[in-house]
């Protein structure tokens, strides 16, 4: 089935095959516990901590989405990220992640888990034949996130993946950027993905979600356990909207890749733009590896301004079309400076370390229509 099907039909057909409905779409099962004939013989589902039809549909669909044999929904991204931590990883183990790793995910490695003696250590994941002498005897996982937020720098899954699994170490990718629509890492050997449904999934800003979508099942037990045991679980209400929005998400994400392609080809044609970062540019380092490991570019888009900080204020108080806003994925244009918004936790070297300048502004590119979306960010160069 192909993924402009799948993101439509999947987890609605869950529904209607399992529990026998003539509903056309998944309904809303808000019930917190449902009952059972005989103390010892629940039915298919108990607590809706546990299951729930609503979440069950959307988890079958994410599941089919990333070709995986399992999908599990989330409260969060960093919900899904903290039951990844907290399943597979022990005090004194090692994680190796990205340079320029979300400063949420960063966060959550050096402020939190730090306590209970995980360390973290952040590389550039695009120079694989350095990878192995970054491991310790502690390294337990390598976390990917390709293209990198807000760097844009690609990681060779496939590569990655071998050289990991050579010394039991486990791979997660980040597919938050890609979506499934374009890229799918278990395919090129990940061991889990995982994605802020917040964003491209759920697609309009409102519904905050995760997602992890493995085959292993062992990996699959360890980690749904902890889920439950937790209760970082996405609510059924929440669960439509997310499966609401993946009816869409195959027109939107190629809606999002011709507007961004098509803004960064103006951004780097302009005279106040210092650099433009975007897989889709043949002046992209890795833009062979982008066409190699997905199927398309994405809707992200990172370019340095001339001028520094003061400069990138000026052209934010000019735009009119453009959000200033963090987060990423919905249907409107939003756009950031890092900084100062997403990676402010990160301390200034380590801002420098990752590339990441006073000059950087990120932008989620929406599906309005381009002319419109060029022509308030010309406005807006022109003007400062």
């Amino acid at each position: 089935m192909k993924k402009e099907t799948i993101v439509v039909r999947t987890g609605d057909s869950l529904y209607q095959n399992k529990l026998y409905s003539r509903d056309v779409v998944t309904p809303i099962h808000l019930s917190s516990t449902n009952s059972r004939d005989e103390i010892d013989k629940p039915g298919m589902f108990e607590y809706v901590r546990c299951d729930n039809p609503t979440r069950n549909s959307l988890e079958h669909q994410l599941a089919k989405l990333e070709n995986a044999k399992y999908g599990i929904a989330f409260a969060s991204g960093l919900a899904a990220e903290t039951t990844i931590l907290l399943s597979l990883l022990k005090a004194g183990d090692h994680i190796i992640a990205c340079s320029d790793l979300y400063g949420g995910t960063k966060r959550l490695v050096d402020k939190v888990f730090n306590n209970f003696n995980i360390e973290g250590s952040y590389i550039n994941l695009t120079a694989t034949e350095n990878l192995e002498s970054s491991f310790k005897p502690t390294t337990r996982i390598i976390w990917i996130e390709t293209p990198s937020n807000p760097m844009m720098l690609l990681a060779d899954i496939q590569k990655i993946s071998q050289i990991a699994h050579k010394h039991n170490i486990l791979v997660v990718v980040d597919n938050t950027f890609l979506t499934p629509f374009f890229q799918n890492p278990l395919d090129l050997g990940a061991d889990i993905v995982i994605h802020s449904g917040t964003k491209y999934l759920g697609g309009h800003s409102d519904v905050l979600n995760g997602a992890i979508m493995l085959n292993d099942d062992s990996l699959y037990e360890k980690i749904r356990f902890v889920h439950t045991a937790t209760g970082g679980v996405l609510a059924p209400f929440d669960s439509y909207l997310v499966m609401r929005g993946i009816k869409t998400l195959a027109v939107r994400m190629e809606a999002h890749q011709k507007n961004a392609l098509a803004l960064a080809q103006f951004l780097e044609k302009h005279p106040k733009v210092d650099k433009v970062y975007y897989p889709g540019l043949a002046s992209h380092p890795q833009h062979s590896l982008a066409i190699k490991q997905a199927r398309g570019f994405g809707g992200m888009i990172s370019f340095e301004l001339k001028g520094g900080e003061k400069k990138v204020r000026d052209l934010f108080s000019h735009l009119k079309l453009f959000i200033l806003a963090e987060s990423l994925g919905g249907v409107e244009s939003l756009i950031e400076h890092p900084a100062t918004m997403t990676h402010v936790s990160m301390s200034k070297q380590e801002q420098q370390e990752a590339g990441i300048t006073d000059s950087l502004i990120r932008v989620s590119v929406g599906i309005e229509n381009i002319d419109d979306l060029i022509e308030d960010m010309e406005g807006g160069l022109n003007t400062i």
